[in-house]
């Protein structure tokens, strides 16, 4: 039998006493050869036991490896400080609160070993809940938070789509930005190597960039569901809120980076297909028309109505305020309806609150950086 690659698990730390030693465990339980593989640990500078944790798992594992950064700026300029020492073949990329499948490693190598063009394989991310109670953790698993297939509509396994020599704001940063997060994804280090591609290190938005930048250059995306992880999720509203911000303001410098034209794309969410009009225009970017922007169009020209009502007291203004509540009513109940699944049933507004905030916190970070990148994103619905 031949001999199995080695490999490089790299994760990214900060902070992560919580979690980490969960990952830890999981990854013990990956089924591959202990003397094939080596993690590497890049510590951005925590200040919790996070360093003390790994101290005491090295002391029993010497292929954990621990690279220290302080002050480090990025995720990804951590990820790209432990590429300078990484020895792998293959370049497996998680995150300290996720916990991967036995087959994880198996699963992904089988697709590289059969198209030397693949440059990523990705898998599936699902939920692992920390604390049964914690209602922020169950609103996650329950939005599918992370998932990869249904971003892109359900896609079953198999190759990313080509692309495009000509990417549009919705290619790039919309529905249709067929990208890796960096929580379950495995790279070829020697196409890496060969386009001199590595993360850039801004804030947030390096696992998109990279796999734009292997992507564009002909190099091949899989798909691999069974290659599973499950993902520890954020713990409270203003952590959740907060990366939800992060993910909005990452579209606008990579639209600049990749979109050369001046368009802007209006998707029409709310009707089947998500049909897109594309207009010639001095700032490039997207709009989204979903539930959630319709819920509030007509709630403001609802109000509006209100207030001429009673100021003029005329029954075609009144006629027009009611039906305008009515359409309210309707994007606002859209909205809200898939809540009314979830368990348990007595805190569905809480459910409710938390879809609003985390959709409002997409859209407010979609909007943050405008000024400096002159890049307009108005992000979808959930």
């Amino acid at each position: 039998m031949a001999e199995k690659p080695f490999v490089s698990i790299i994760i990214p730390v900060k902070n992560f006493e919580r979690t980490i030693e969960k990952t830890f465990e999981y990854l013990l339980n990956v089924d591959y050869p202990r003397d094939r593989w080596e993690w590497i640990i890049a510590d951005g500078g925590s200040r919790d036991k996070t360093i003390e944790i790994i101290k005491n798992w090295q002391k029993k594992y010497p292929f954990i490896k621990l690279v220290e950064i302080p002050d480090c700026p990025s995720p990804g300029f951590a990820r790209n400080k432990a590429l300078e020492v990484a020895k792998g073949e293959f370049l497996f990329f998680t995150d300290a609160d996720c916990a991967p499948d036995k087959d994880w490693i198996n699963e992904m190598l089988k697709h590289f070993a059969r198209d030397p063009q693949i440059a990523a394989v990705g898998g599936e991310v699902f939920t692992l809940r920390v604390d049964p109670h914690n209602l922020v953790e169950a609103w996650c698993e329950h939005f599918r938070f992370n998932m990869v297939s249904p971003r892109y509509g359900w896609i079953k396994e198999g190759y990313y789509p080509e692309f495009p020599p000509e990417p549009l704001p919705v290619d790039i940063a919309g529905h249709k930005g067929y990208f890796f997060g960096t929580c379950n994804v495995a790279y070829r280090k020697s196409a890496l190597d060969k386009e001199g591609a590595r993360f850039w290190e801004r804030p947030t938005g390096e696992d998109m960039n990279l796999s734009y930048t292997m992507r564009s250059r002909g190099w091949k995306f899989y798909f691999a569901p069974k290659a599973k992880v499950d993902h520890m999720h954020r713990a409270d509203m203003k952590a959740l809120r907060k990366v939800w911000v992060t993910y909005g303001q990452a579209h606008l410098p990579l639209i600049e980076k990749y979109v050369k034209r001046r368009v802007l794309e209006i998707v029409f969410q709310s009707i089947k297909g998500a049909p897109i009009l594309r207009i010639p225009f001095p700032i490039k970017g997207f709009i989204y028309l979903g539930n959630f922007h319709l819920l509030h169009i007509f709630g403001f020209l609802f109000l509006v109505g209100l207030v001429l009502s009673f100021i003029y007291q005329n029954f075609f203004i009144w006629d027009l305020t009611a039906m305008l509540f009515v359409i309210t009513y309707y994007f606002g109940y859209q909205f809200v309806k898939w809540n009314f699944g979830m368990e348990p049933t007595n805190k569905f507004w809480f459910w409710c609150k938390i879809k609003y905030l985390t959709n409002l916190s997409f859209i407010i970070g979609g909007l943050k950086d405008f000024k400096k990148y002159k890049v307009l994103c108005i992000e979808p619905s959930f």
